[in-house]
């Protein structure tokens, strides 16, 4: 049992780094505080204090550690729900898009039950379950979409076969288009920044900035390359960290009417191999190398081992690749030069096609060892952009970072939500672990940022981000969001969960909620869900409990169907009725707490999150059965931390008879390139290469099992 707040001295200030005056001094501020609120609870205190601004960015995380536990060290989580630390106030919450939203069109909705947006909030929010159409129809005037052919409707409710209704049925758009057209409602003018991008180790360079206009002339530019070399509706993969080239490369392909294929650069070639002939794919863009800290890693070796597709080649560095191409493939440069002679080659007239087309090829890890492939349609980047304005307050303006890939669904989201919504994209062209990418965040004036738990856990222990400035910022544990959120004067850390198939979140933090740390505060806007018990009934809305999560099926922007699998067998087999809607499955198993906010425990199945990459235990078990001679078989499984945050990794080893007992160590190695060479390397949504370096953080104990079976297992 900690100290609680009142009985904090200067003695346990020093204790966690402050100095002898800097504590008095602190203790004195701290006391009068205290003194001063006597009678309130601990999430008022804690409420007083960061208002107050008490502690700074630049104070010891332990100063944080300290107040934080220390103020709430009596508070019973199981009768008073999880401590808070960030509430909005109602002047704040009427300011945000879905507040404003609300103020107009609450009362029409909700009639007398309307109070205000911060009050009324989950009425509201369940008004949207019951009534999608009435929301989306005030979401399509506030984000830039703009149709060919307008919409019959909002949704088509007839064809009982289709679980999840149609979605604007009728409307046929270019939502590449909708991404690069200005549009005076939002203030998104020609003349906007659209992408902001520093390269690698270059922290005394300026910010590069890359207006609307600029971004359209070259993604058009790009898009009429793109018809000198492929025909209509061919698939075409993307392999290639997430640059300002990827990211004209995946706007032209959408906008010229092909296929993106969303290979992650990190994969080994066989797994691109497989992505590539899942999709059918007729070509691929990638880079020679790779560039991380200064060292170059390979790419287009990899991308060549994996087939004989034809591959057009980016130089990471200069106008040259610096590596020799096969025959068939083609540089960056000769790629461009097929349009010099193009009347008009940076105009391209937009490939308008119906909301239902597939836009983009997606993977996710799935339970058979073969990634499920996941198919975009126009409705998915409208969920994305939905959710960025509802849940994120995503405005012209923003600048949104999140270190991800194309090949993660996180690239194509932020990607969507940023030019949708009139907001500059922010891309580092390096390591996320590194302090140059702290300074550009700082440089670049980054107003959202994303990230993974992993990330975070990285940062946090290295220290490199000391000294710069966050604090325009607006994870998941609760002492690395602790950690995060006091470096930007405890701004709101805006939890999601969601999944590829879904094209969004279905679980979120709100702008318009009280915020805990390692939790999600609502269901998304217009989802519903309820929570299972063993048998497979639901529990009552209202009550905490643990259980597998039943999705609504009436979700725009989620699946029906993918390439590879039958889709019906792996969202809806099995999955009970609820009030007439066949529930659809998403696999994990949530807990609601007292005061409704929702805590990710796991998964149902055997597929794993491991750092924010989902994969499967068959996908590991197949390497490491095949990493050594002396293994009969391997046997993985994740396990959730005490604490909070991402699922650690698991194996069980079983080893051919003659086989003594493996050094921990040299298993470890084996399975770390082994994964490394077959799979891919377990982190979240940062480019890395290298698993044995994710793995060398953690510490490895062994457990005999039998005389033959060694467990091996990876913790914190």
């Amino acid at each position: 049992m900690g100290k609680n707040i009142r009985e904090v001295g200067v003695v346990d200030l020093v204790k966690v780094g402050l100095k002898v005056d800097e504590a008095e001094d602190f203790d004195n501020i701290l006391k009068q505080l205290i003194d001063g609120s006597k009678g309130l609870d601990p999430k008022e205190i804690w409420k007083e204090l960061v208002a107050r601004k008490v502690f700074k960015p630049w104070h010891p995380h332990g100063l944080h550690q300290l107040l934080y536990y220390s103020v709430y060290n009596d508070w019973d989580a199981s009768i008073n729900g999880p401590p808070l630390y960030w509430f909005p106030s109602l002047d704040q919450s009427k300011l945000t898009n879905l507040g404003h939203a609300m103020e107009i069109h609450g009362p029409k909705f909700l009639g007398a039950m309307y109070k205000d947006p911060f009050t009324s909030f989950s009425l509201f929010q369940k008004f949207t379950v019951e009534h999608p159409e009435a929301y989306w129809e005030i979401v399509l005037k506030e984000i830039s979409v703009k149709f060919h052919e307008a919409p019959k409707c909002i949704l088509d409710r007839t064809d009982k076969s289709k679980h999840g209704g149609t979605w604007l049925p009728g409307s046929v758009l270019n939502v590449a288009e909708c991404c690069l057209l200005p549009s005076s409602r939002l203030r998104k003018e020609d003349d906007s920044v659209a992408v902001v991008w520093r390269e690698d180790r270059c922290d005394d360079s300026s910010v590069n900035r890359m207006t609307y206009k600029e971004l359209r002339e070259r993604v058009m530019l790009v898009a009429n390359a793109l018809d000198t070399m492929f025909s209509k509706g061919d698939a075409i993969a993307i392999d290639m960290p997430m640059t300002v080239h990827a990211v004209i490369i995946y706007l032209a392909i959408i906008l010229a009417g092909y296929v993106v294929v969303s290979i992650a650069d990190s994969f080994a070639a066989r797994e691109i191999a497989t992505r590539l002939r899942v999709s059918k794919a007729k070509g691929i863009f990638t880079q020679d190398f790779i560039l991380r800290g200064g060292r170059k890693f390979p790419l287009y070796s990899k991308v060549a081992e994996a087939g004989p597709l034809k591959a057009v080649v980016l130089p990471v560095i200069g106008d040259d690749v610096g590596i020799q191409l096969r025959q068939q493939d083609v540089s960056w440069k000769d790629f461009l030069s097929c349009v010099d002679y193009h009347p008009g080659p940076k105009y391209y007239p937009p490939v308008y096609r119906p909301v239902d087309s597939v836009i983009n090829i997606l993977f996710s890890s799935g339970t058979t060892g073969e990634p499920k492939a996941i198919p975009w349609t126009q409705l998915s980047p409208i969920r994305c952009a939905a959710e960025a304005w509802g849940h994120i307050d995503m405005k012209v303006g923003d600048v949104y970072c999140w270190p991800t890939n194309l090949g993660w669904v996180m690239g194509p989201i932020i990607l969507f939500s940023s030019f949708l919504s009139g907001a500059a994209l922010a891309l580092y062209h390096g390591s996320p672990l590194e302090r140059s990418f702290g300074k550009f965040v700082q440089d670049s004036g980054v107003s959202v940022f994303g990230y993974g738990p992993s990330l975070v856990k990285a940062w946090k222990n290295t220290n490199c981000l000391q000294g710069l400035d966050w604090t325009k910022k607006e994870t998941s544990n609760v002492d690395d969001d602790l950690w995060l959120a006091s470096k930007a004067y405890y701004k709101p850390i805006i939890e999601c969960c969601g999944g590829t198939e879904l094209a969004s979140s279905y679980i979120q933090g709100s702008m318009l909620q009280p915020q805990a740390f390692g939790a999600f505060s609502t269901a998304t806007m217009t989802t519903g869900f309820v929570i299972l018990d063993e048998l497979g009934v639901p529990y009552p809305d209202d009550q905490p409990c643990v259980g597998e999560v039943g999705l609504f099926p009436l979700y725009l922007g989620a699946t029906d169907r993918l390439l590879n699998a039958d889709h019906e067998e792996v969202y809806f087999s099995g999955m009970p009725i609820y009030k007439g809607m066949h529930l659809r499955r998403h696999g994990d198993i949530i807990k609601r707490t007292v005061g409704g906010y929702i805590i990710v425990q796991g998964r149902a199945d055997d597929t794993m999150n491991l750092g924010g990459i989902k994969t499967s235990s068959v996908e590991i078990e197949r390497v490491c059965d095949g990493a050594d001679e002396s293994i009969l078989e391997t046997a993985a499984i994740s396990v959730s931390p005490a604490g909070g945050g991402p699922e650690v990794l698991v194996i069980c080893v079983v080893l051919k008879k003659g086989f003594t007992s493996q050094p921990v160590d040299k298993l470890k190695m084996i399975f770390s390139k082994a994964i490394q060479r077959n799979l891919n390397p377990f982190v979240q949504g940062f480019h890395a290469f290298d698993l044995h370096i994710f793995f060398r953080s953690h510490e490895v104990r062994t457990f005999y099992v039998t005389d033959h079976s060694i467990l091996i297992s990876l913790f914190d």
